[in-house]
């Protein structure tokens, strides 16, 4: 078991995806347990902000691999297009506008980056104000998306469909159980993107550090879930 483990971990690691989520999982990670030790005794304080340091150069790598999302992003929009094949009209126009708030996030993230690196010479926090601000958009039509998908759900009960086959109860659950954890998860990714944002914007730099960590561990570990799941149903 432990020799499938490690080929397994090695197999999500060959992917950017997979490498992705492992290091946003390890990044929350020692930002929750680096927030916990570091309002403890002084022995653990410094490796309380050791973690601490780990959780803020993985993030800093995440966003300079980031670098090159933009193409990929760029692909996939012009592959959804206006959402023809999309049956649901709601669904269709979340999709279109959380694609549009996708796109403009990297290359708002990006100036940013570049300000703060001295490539260019600009104010930053405007940047990183705007970035965060459509990460928020997006996880908000994701969170509106995923409850239109589970009224639809509800609403289907086995009802046969002419232009797809009929639905078994354990698909119904597995589609619902997928749709909670996205709501779940994104819920738990916009706490962070608020505490991002400018103080005085709700809770705005107002969370404790150990708190960040935990919602981004929660947000990280349901995606590594998810994809587990599609990989053992035969998904890509």
């Amino acid at each position: 078991m432990a020799a499938a483990a490690v080929s397994g971990l090695v197999t999500v690691l060959e992917s950017y995806r997979g490498r992705d989520r492992v290091i946003r999982t390890l990044c929350y990670s020692c930002q929750l347990l680096g927030g916990v030790m570091s309002n403890k005794s002084k022995t653990e304080h410094n490796w309380g902000k050791s973690l601490l340091i780990v959780s803020s150069q993985l993030s800093h790598c995440r966003t300079v691999l980031r670098l090159f999302d933009d193409l990929a992003m760029l692909a996939y929009s012009v592959k959804y297009g206006f959402g023809k094949k999309e049956k649901d009209s709601l669904i269709r126009w979340i999709s279109i506008f959380s694609n549009i708030s996708d796109q403009l996030y990297y290359p708002c993230e990006h100036i940013a980056w570049a300000a703060d690196s001295g490539v260019i010479h600009a104010k930053s926090e405007m940047w990183w104000m705007a970035s965060t601000a459509l990460w928020g958009i997006s996880l908000i039509l994701g969170i509106v998306k995923s409850l239109r998908n589970l009224m639809m759900l509800r609403r289907y009960k086995g009802k046969n469909s002419k232009e797809e086959p009929p639905k078994s109860r354990g698909e119904i659950k597995s589609q619902i159980r997928s749709e909670v954890l996205c709501i779940i998860s994104c819920l738990s990714d916009l706490f962070n993107a608020i505490h991002w944002m400018p103080s005085g914007f709700l809770w705005g730099g107002s969370s404790p550090t150990w708190l960040v960590g935990l919602m981004g561990t929660i947000s990280s570990l349901i995606g590594i879930y998810q994809t587990t799941e599609v990989g053992s149903a035969g998904g890509v």
